[in-house]
């Protein structure tokens, strides 16, 4: 089991928490740069996509870290 903690999170890690489609939460993340102000190079944190859902952060990490 890999303990790495990361900040930032992406489509995959977004299609475990939701059981989603690629395609949606490549959208989805696109929808977070928009509403946090981000340019296409920089990255969503954990704690926005948190933010911006409405989940809790220790669920989601508790998903995403492998």
């Amino acid at each position: 089991m890999n303990n790495t903690k990361r900040i930032c999170i992406y489509p995959k890690d977004i299609m475990k928490v939701t059981g989603k489609g690629e395609r949606y939460c490549r959208k989805l993340l696109e929808m977070m740069k928009v509403k946090y102000s981000k340019n296409e190079h920089q990255f969503v944190s954990v704690e926005e996509f948190c933010e911006f859902t409405g989940l809790k952060i220790e669920q989601v990490k508790d998903l995403i870290i492998d």
